[in-house]
């Protein structure tokens, strides 16, 4: 058992981040689609907001906790990540703080002018926070540019050396975008049906819009993926490892026929366009492993599960604590979401 700890922390760590974006994710898509779905009606802002408010919080449990994990399980790994990306990072936990006063302060505003105030700051720092992830994501699936001693090299712009430009490739910015269009659509599909009434209808009518974009953007972001990440590796030396981009293929298509099937099937799209998001994840963590973070430059650079773990003892009590602690939280996610999810209309009609 104690040497399969690290790979199974691994594949925790993947899932618990396809947790958090599969719950922030909607929470970020209700965020990006507030200026269109909510224009020029108050009512219906108030709407969006309350559709979200008993959950927006609960839901940043997940990132707390895949942040835990990578400092507690790998910290070297959460060293390098931080002190490489630090200005991307610092700057994705501003939009996350932006996004969650908005979310507090809004319904709080008396004056329509700081109320538009805040849905905008809140639009721009939903739209901000889920491209940094998707470009931060893709950049791991790539590989850093660290060397031998995991230091990470930037690119030169007129003599200075910056960390942050150098992210900025063609096939991370596919994968912000990517990421934008994917928890757009999953917000539609929640909003659609959270809400009844005018509001409900838009909100289908834009997944089904947007749906077709974001399956353009995922088959081309999957060809390149394994085209420039080299995540074919993994999957090529074990097949049985493909079981899970046929799932995510499967959970996304699954959602889209449900999303164009009826109006009444906007939960059963937004369940599967969720687990889409969750298989996702993994089928990208699984093509990286053992990497944690891999290097583009050497491969001595790459932070392995072998050289960022922890020790055996640390990764064994941190098991037990998250076998009694995480079906808890699971469990009262659950009957929240089953508790506080019955439909609204009345707020708007």
């Amino acid at each position: 058992m104690e040497a399969y700890l690290g790979d199974i922390w691994f594949f925790l760590w993947g899932l618990l981040w396809g947790i958090y974006f599969a719950l922030g994710g909607y929470d970020f898509g209700l965020g990006l689609l507030l200026p269109v779905l909510g224009l020029g009606s108050e009512k219906e802002r108030n709407t969006m907001h309350l559709a979200a408010a008993p959950f927006w919080d609960g839901n940043q449990v997940w990132l707390i906790t895949a942040g835990g994990v990578t400092f507690a399980a790998f910290p070297l790994a959460y060293a390098v990540m931080f002190s490489s990306l630090y200005t991307a990072l610092l700057l994705l936990l501003l939009m996350l703080i932006i996004r969650s006063v908005a979310a507090e302060l809004r319904p709080q505003s008396l004056w329509s002018v700081w109320r538009k105030s805040w849905d905008c700051l809140g639009a721009g720092a939903a739209f901000l926070a889920a491209l940094l992830l998707g470009v931060a994501f893709s950049n791991i699936f790539r590989g850093l540019p660290l060397d031998a001693d995991h230091v990470f090299q930037g690119c030169a712009i007129l003599g200075l050396t910056s960390n942050t430009l150098s992210l900025l490739h063609p096939y991370c910015l596919l994968g912000g975008l990517l990421f934008v269009v994917m928890f757009a659509v999953h917000g539609a599909l929640y909003l659609s049906w959270r809400v009844g009434g005018d509001l409900s209808a838009k909100s289908l009518l834009t997944a089904r819009v947007l749906w077709p974009v974001f399956l353009i953007l995922f088959l081309l972001y999957v060809v390149l993926t394994f085209a420039w990440a080299g995540l074919w590796v993994n999957y090529a030396a074990s097949p049985l490892l493909l079981i899970l981009p046929l799932a995510c293929a499967l959970a996304f298509l699954a959602g889209g026929c449900q999303l164009y099937r009826a109006a009444d099937k906007a939960k059963a799209a937004f369940i599967c366009h969720g687990l889409g998001i969750i298989t996702l994840t993994l089928t990208g963590v699984m093509g990286i492993y053992p990497n944690l973070l891999p290097s583009r430059l050497s491969p001595a650079g790459a932070l392995t599960i072998a050289n960022a773990s922890s020790s055996p003892k640390t990764l064994a009590i941190m098991l037990g604590v998250a076998v009694v602690f995480v079906p808890l939280v699971i469990l009262y996610q659950w009957w929240a979401h089953r508790r506080l999810s019955q439909r609204l209309s009345a707020e708007y009609e």
